[in-house]
This record gives structure tokens, sequence and C-alpha cells, in this order.
């Protein structure tokens, strides 16, 4: 519950996001402290929105724990490795269960090969799927990025958007417990070291969340991990915002070191937040100082006219391409930017 609503300048309120952006990671303590803050909701036209809030009720604010679903026990020794890549090829998994997150978005947990295994799949990595239906002359291939974390053992999760010409997602939305899907990998992205950058920003558009979701949650469940992270998070509809309840738990919980800031296409009436696309201004109000170096890091991933307008496109999976679009006006260099 917040302790009470104000508007205030962007000026202002700029002046206190460069702040937070340039201020050191606390060297000291613990990750799980929470603090009272006043933290961020989002662009109100020449104003933001402020929401001043006190310290959680650790009764009304869900666990890390709470949000991760029941693992199967461990024996103590290392765990198996399901997808080791190289001439492995594709396996067979089984679908375990499915949970509608939105209107147009599912939750699907398939089942590993053994109860005690691990994915392999590291944080930013991705995997590969592969469908081929009864009509159809060559098979669906697409890469998918788990939200389920790389230490989960006995099952993967992904959060899969449908779309009306999209035959791969069409397909997992029609699948039912117990059908099986072929999946390979993993595909490495972006390697992830403990305070590898001092601050990172991820800038997403719809399902372009779900790499950010991994680093983040990997990040925070990490207590010697002091790396700040800054949301940035486009959407047509506020029903469309997947992971919400997460990515709120991380704000609660860790106020001096994450903040997101959401921006919907197509607002409801009550809606307080950013509307529109993610702008340049938005993205200088928010984003770390780009003379901070290696210092800082920017993550990309959405759809393509947001990759166009925000950081350019990749020339392939090997070639991250020239960086261009606002981050590159905002004075960005291509070493400080990742295209997922």
């Amino acid at each position: 519950m917040f302790a009470r609503q104000v508007l205030r300048p962007a000026k202002t309120l700029q002046r206190q996001v460069r702040r937070y952006a340039s201020e050191s990671s606390p060297k000291g303590g613990s990750n799980t402290i929470a603090y009272g803050i006043v933290g961020i909701a989002a662009l109100l036209g020449g104003t933001y929105y402020i929401n001043s809030r006190g310290t959680p009720n650790p009764a009304q604010v869900p666990t890390l724990k709470e949000l991760t679903p029941t693992l199967p026990p461990s024996s103590g020794a290392p765990p198996k490795v399901t997808f080791t890549g190289g001439d492995q090829g594709f396996l067979s998994l089984k679908l375990d269960s499915v949970d509608i997150v939105t209107p147009n978005v599912k939750r699907l947990r398939f089942a590993l090969p053994e109860e005690d295994a691990v994915s392999g799949i590291k944080t930013t990595s991705a995997i590969i799927t592969k469908y081929k239906g009864p009509n159809m002359e060559k098979p669906v291939i697409r890469p998918y990025t788990p939200t389920s974390d790389e230490e989960t053992r006995g099952f993967m999760e992904f959060h899969i958007k449908r779309y009306p010409d999209g035959p791969m997602s069409q397909h997992l939305h029609n699948m039912e417990p117990g059908q099986r899907l072929d999946i390979k990998g993993p595909i490495p992205k972006y390697p992830w070291a403990p305070n590898k950058h001092e601050h990172i920003a991820l800038i997403a558009g719809g399902t372009g969340i779900t790499p950010m979701w991994q680093l983040a949650n990997t990040i925070f469940k990490n207590q010697d991990d002091k790396t700040k992270v800054t949301l940035v998070f486009g959407n047509i509809s506020e029903d469309d915002i997947i992971l919400k309840r997460e990515w709120e738990h991380l704000e609660n919980t860790y106020p001096q070191r994450f903040r997101a800031f959401y921006t919907l296409d197509k607002p409801s009436e009550t809606w307080k937040g950013g509307k529109g696309f993610i702008t340049k201004d938005l993205l200088k109000t928010v984003l770390p100082e780009p003379k901070e170096g290696e210092k800082v890091k920017i993550f990309v991933c959405g759809p393509p006219g947001m990759y166009k307008a925000i950081s350019g496109t990749k020339k392939s999976p090997a070639d991250q391409g020239e960086l261009e679009g606002y981050l590159k006006e905002l004075g960005y260099s291509k070493d400080q930017v990742y295209k997922f």
C-alpha cells in the first residue's frame, strides 16, 4: 500500500534518477533488507508520478521462494545436465503443466528426463524448439528463453505469447499436458558473472522480457552480486505485462538497486504509468550515464520496430551489428549495448 501520491516536475525526477544511476551499490549488509524509498512509477506527460513507499510488510511481500515452484529434493550429488549442446540433437520433453498468465500468454512447464536434473541452460542462454504438423512440408523452428533459472531441477518453464500468424506459438498454446516437444540447446548469449558491471539497464518489449527476467533473477538470487538494475518495459496493455508480480517483488525488496518503468501503447483510463512507445526522452531520464564506460551495460530485446528505434538490429546471432537509434544518439558506445 502506498503511503502517499505526489506529482513532481520531470526535471526534479531526472536529478533523482541520475543520482540513483550514479551512486555505488551498497558494499555491506544483507541483500534482503528492504529500505523505505521514493519509488518512481512512470512518465506522465511533463511530470512523473511518484509513489512513496514505507518499508514493505514482510507478511504482504512475496518472497522469491514463494514465487518459485517447489523443486524436487536434491540428493546432494552434482545434478545431471540435460542439454549439453554440440552434436546432442533434439530431445523430446513432456509438457507437465500449463497456466494462463495473461489473455495471450501461457506458462508452460516441461519435465526434464530426470527429476533431479538441471537444464544446462545458463543465464541469458536460449533453446531451439521444433514442430512439424501433419500438413507441413518443413518443421517450424523457433528460439525461446526459459524463465526458470539454471539451478531449477526437474523442469524448465517458458512464458509463451500467442501470435495469430505464429505457427510455433499457436502450436505451443494448443498443447496439453502429456504431449511432447522437441527441444535443443543451449544457445549461449551474453556470458554473465557477478558484479561484471555496476549498473545494467534492461530495455524490453513484449516477450522480449524473458532473457531480462532470467538475468535479473540470477543477479538478485546471488547475495554476493551487488549489480544495480533498471528495467524499461513496453507493452500494448497492462494485461500484457509478463511477470509483473515478480518484478514488483524485486522492486519492493531491493528498492536501492532495482527500479522498473512501464509504458503502454493502449493504456486504460486508470493506468498511472507511461503512455506510448519507449521514447528517447524516457531513456535519457532513467538510464545510467554513458560516460560510466564498462561500469554500464544496456540490454535490448523486443520486436523489430523497437530494435530499429532504440539500438538498431543485429546482423546475425554472432554479429551485433552497428549501434544505431536512441542509444547511439544518447552517447552510448557499441560495447555498452547488447542485443538479444
